[in-house]
């Protein structure tokens, strides 16, 4: 099953500093159709203006990771940890059981983001942060593990939950396959482009919420960018 949820549909507000969608319900938005998909709590598509973000705020008990479309954002929190994630790299925050973070925009252009929040299925760990570069080669006609709870996937981020996150960018015509398996749930939003699943059509920024799915294979109908978490 392929729910299309289109970008025009999704909720938000612009905030001037701030545009955000949310894929989900988050904030003053309210949707009971759309609360999570699984273990994915939030999917929200920021852009935030130039010199504008996020000052120091708390979080506790969520595993929050950010994928960066265009521009760079600044990290910093009370651990000490300072950093930049430029576009097509992630950066991933275990809030575990309690961080204070800010996250700014210092470029001189707007940052356009993916922020994913998943539940946890470890509590009561001391937070962390981290992020690394995925150079786009590595990702080119296939999906490459970006962040994940599972024991194997050494090369990416880790986080503390039964989930991944994965990506691909895709050349007009090119295909990937992705083993979801029929007890998962897959959500699938392109950050560039437009790709079909099962014929249903998902163009920039729509969500593709998906289920029942042994393997699933995605075609680019235009040269494309695309994140999918791997949901329990």
């Amino acid at each position: 099953m392929i729910e299309l949820r289109p970008y025009g549909s999704l909720g938000g507000q612009n905030h001037g500093w701030l545009d955000a969608k949310h894929h989900f319900s988050f904030a003053n938005y309210f949707d009971p159709a759309r609360t999570h998909w699984g273990n994915l709590r939030v999917w929200n598509d920021d852009t935030i203006q130039p010199k504008g973000g996020f000052p120091p705020h708390p979080h506790r008990d969520m595993e929050i990771i950010t994928y960066v479309r265009k521009g760079a954002i600044t990290h910093q929190d009370n651990l000490g940890n300072h950093g930049r994630t430029e576009a097509g790299d992630v950066q991933v925050m275990s809030a575990g059981t309690g961080i204070a973070h800010s996250e700014y925009n210092l470029e001189d252009e707007p940052t356009t983001l993916f922020q994913i929040w998943i539940e946890p299925t470890r509590t009561g760990e001391k937070p962390s942060w981290g992020a690394r570069p995925f150079p786009k080669g590595e990702r080119a006609g296939r999906f490459v593990t970006l962040a994940s709870g599972f024991a194997n996937d050494d090369d990416a981020l880790p986080i503390r939950t039964d989930a991944r996150v994965v990506a691909a960018t895709l050349k007009a015509g090119e295909s990937a396959e992705y083993a979801l398996g029929k007890t998962r749930r897959g959500y699938l939003v392109p950050a560039k482009g437009a790709v079909e699943i099962d014929g249903v059509r998902v163009n920039e920024r729509d969500g593709a919420a998906i289920k029942d799915v042994e393997t699933l294979k995605v075609v680019a109908l235009e040269d494309s960018e695309i994140v999918l978490v791997d949901a329990a």
